[in-house]
């Protein structure tokens, strides 16, 4: 394999180190949107309503080593969990690599440029609301298909 290729072209999810793995995430925020699983079909939806940890102007966990502590539920990715996972959005790069696809060109470690993901309308930056203002009960009138349809 050309070592020239950056890390993401030359190896496999399970081949990163930890740096690389952390490194891959773009700050969409897409996956800290609370999704709904139908009960009879197991269909899963997202909403637009974000974890509470999430700051709604960075798309960025506001307390990401701590993150479990506070939200017992929250999905540590992982090379397998990538695979598993079908609620992932189509340009999560963890997905894009498990499937053998390029990043796309806004993604920052394409572009150089963390704000990229948010100048290409890709994050979920300004189409968010925090869990902590919306009653569970009320998600249902908060789905959303644009973390699917982004690709």
């Amino acid at each position: 394999m050309d070592e020239n290729l950056p890390f993401w072209e030359r190896k496999s999810l399970a081949e990163m180190t930890h740096e690389e793995w952390e490194a891959l995430c773009d700050g969409c925020g897409k996956c800290c949107l609370n999704k709904l699983q139908d009960p009879d079909d197991g269909q899963i939806v997202h909403t637009d309503v974000a974890c509470k940890l999430l700051d709604l102007g960075t798309c960025r966990c506001s307390d990401y080593a701590n993150r479990r502590r506070y939200v017992p539920g929250c999905i540590s990715l992982t090379p397998r969990a990538v695979s598993e996972l079908s609620w992932l959005p189509p340009t999560c790069a963890y997905r894009l690599i498990d499937e053998g696809k390029p990043l796309y060109d806004w993604h920052p470690l394409v572009s150089g440029r963390a704000e990229s993901v948010h100048e290409a309308g890709i994050s979920a930056r300004g189409r968010i609301v925090s869990e902590t203002d919306v009653p569970e009960e009320d998600w249902e009138e908060h789905i959303v298909t644009w973390p699917e349809d982004e690709a």
